[in-house]
């Protein structure tokens, strides 16, 4: 049986600085999320600078924005990586954005690091309901009995 959110010594809830533009931490930040969620852990999301590109809208040809994001270690693009993963039963990027969606995750996107990349709200999916904000809104987000997590 998974350990609840009040099972002592865990924290309360899960904050994560989602910086990095790379898809396998991206990725893995997902896959703590939606595992924390899933075992009803809140949790929050806090994309910026380079890992605001993991929420960005399709491209012209359909292509979700996170296809962008840097190579994996290995050097294949994130949809190759991420046809790797489904092959080999492992959750997709997708599925782990949804799972953390419809779990209740709070996704907030920096406002300053979507300046500083030169990118604008609309550019955003708008099927993830994002909430804009600053460090301010993330630390008061925070628990002071939770985890914060930086990638």
């Amino acid at each position: 049986m998974p350990a609840k959110a009040d099972s002592p010594g865990r924290p309360d809830k899960l904050s994560i600085v989602v910086h990095s533009g790379g898809f396998d931490k991206v990725h893995y930040a997902l896959v703590m999320a939606s595992a924390a969620v899933a075992t009803d852990q809140a949790v929050t999301l806090f994309f910026t600078m380079g890992g605001s590109r993991a929420l960005l809208g399709a491209d012209g040809a359909g292509n979700p924005g996170w296809h962008g994001l840097d190579a994996t270690e290995s050097g294949a693009t994130a949809a190759e990586t991420d046809r790797t993963y489904a092959e080999r039963g492992v959750a997709t990027f997708e599925e782990l954005l949804s799972a953390c969606r419809e779990l209740g995750a709070r996704f907030i996107v920096c406002e300053m690091g979507l300046r500083a990349m030169d990118l604008e709200r609309s550019d955003l999916r708008d099927d993830i309901p994002v909430d804009l904000g600053g460090v301010v809104t993330f630390l008061a987000d925070a628990s002071k009995d939770g985890a914060v997590i930086f990638i």
